[in-house]
């Protein structure tokens, strides 16, 4: 039997397998009005882009190629046109989203209040977030890769990053204007 003689079936394109790592956290040491746990394989940069502002940071996923960009601002009577401009830029996504899900953020003991963005679909940023404590503090999370957007193959990196996020958002703390962690 000739080889030549059989016919042919395309094979289904297939994705690189990710070796994920261990997750293991370290917690955050960096002077920043707040401190928090991140993964022994990411790395904690200061955001030195023209627009950043005191206490920015980038949570940086070398091996995965991704990161957090983390912005935080005092709040001064703002609270309702910041949670806006989070609002507004997670549904910024919304042309290339397929859904997108809220899940809400209540830690009342430790005065942390927001919303977890869950974007479906070939967005630029699958997952952001929002969190304050209403009075004095407010920070936002954005999750990207530096890669093109596909959601089959990004989504085991996706949901492999979302625990560390949950993880953060677990062990996140604000500080008071001395560093010292505020007790509720």
């Amino acid at each position: 039997m000739n080889s030549c003689s059989q016919g042919y079936t395309p094979k289904p394109s297939g994705y690189v397998r990710i070796n994920l790592p261990e997750k293991k956290y370290i917690k955050c040491e960096v002077r920043i009005p707040y401190t928090f746990e991140y993964p022994d394989y990411a790395k904690i940069v200061l955001d030195t882009s023209r627009i950043a502002e005191p206490y920015w940071i980038n949570i940086v996923f070398p091996d995965l190629n991704g990161k957090i960009h983390i912005t935080y601002k005092s709040l001064h009577k703002n609270l309702d046109a910041m949670t806006e401009d989070a609002h507004a830029l997670a549904y910024k996504h919304t042309i290339k989203a397929d859904a997108i899900d809220e899940t809400v953020i209540s830690k009342p003991e430790r005065k942390i209040y927001g919303i977890l963005y869950d974007i479906k679909g070939n967005a630029a940023s699958s997952i952001q977030f929002y969190i304050t404590d209403s009075v004095k503090n407010y920070l936002r999370g954005a999750l990207y890769f530096n890669a093109r957007p596909n959601k089959d193959s990004l989504a085991p990196v996706i949901e492999f990053v979302r625990k560390d996020i949950e993880h953060f958002i677990e062990t996140f703390e604000w500080k008071n204007n001395s560093g010292h962690l505020l007790k509720p």
